[in-house]
């Protein structure tokens, strides 16, 4: 059983499966300061719509934030400590945003993750993203950290194949989600997002993925 705050107040983590928590509305407390904390890494690196390997314009806008950022392009999918566009280093991770994530791994039972890396995804209605791994860091023991805002996701959850049967969780605005251990490199993905205006962030979905890239 997980202990936390969340215990006596607000809703109860999840265990999803054996190294996979759930932790729902636990950015909420912290939201205004952790947009404002983001307001200053967007207008240092924009969303873009990166492109693939083979050419092919990536659906989902993205940006990053941290020592080092992810890119894609025709020299494939890495990491790298400056942005492609600029040149410059990426923003610096806000500190509040590196607390929350140490703060929900360390409830999901990953203690000591420092992340170097944030993957900024910015959805809009019908924008999904397809299955894949993420296996461009060179640590798979440290976990990921997803942190939801704005409109609800779909977010599959599949098997260390492709073709494995995939489980849909629900995640809404100010949900944190919690991966490693031997589910680490277990295929995810996100269904299409359904059209609707959150009363904060409006027409989108904003998903910050909190990695140890490096």
């Amino acid at each position: 059983m997980i202990q936390s705050d969340l215990d006596l107040f607000g809703p109860q983590p999840q265990r999803l499966a054996s190294h996979t928590v759930l932790l729902p509305g636990f950015a909420l407390a912290e939201l205004e300061a952790l947009l404002d904390a983001l307001r200053p890494v967007l207008r240092a690196a924009p969303f873009r719509h990166m492109r693939t390997p083979g050419g092919q314009q990536m659906a989902v806008a993205l940006t990053n934030c941290g020592a080092l950022g992810w890119v894609s392009d025709d020299h494939g999918y890495r990491y790298s400590a400056t942005d492609p566009l600029s040149g410059q280093p990426w923003p610096a991770l806000p500190p509040l945003l590196l607390a929350l994530a140490e703060r929900a791994a360390t409830l999901a039972g990953f203690a000591g993750f420092v992340p170097d890396a944030c993957l900024v995804n910015h959805y809009q209605p019908g924008t999904r993203l397809s299955l894949h791994q993420d296996r461009d860091e060179q640590d798979y023991g440290q976990p990921i950290v997803s942190i939801s805002l704005g409109l609800p996701a779909v977010f599959l959850f599949g098997g260390m194949q492709r073709a494995d049967r995939t489980r849909r969780i629900a995640l809404n605005h100010g949900d944190v989600l919690v991966w490693g251990g031997e589910d680490r490199l277990r295929f995810h993905g996100v269904l299409p997002i359904k059209p609707g205006v959150h009363p904060r962030l409006g027409e989108r979905r904003i998903n910050l993925t909190l990695r140890k890239a490096g």
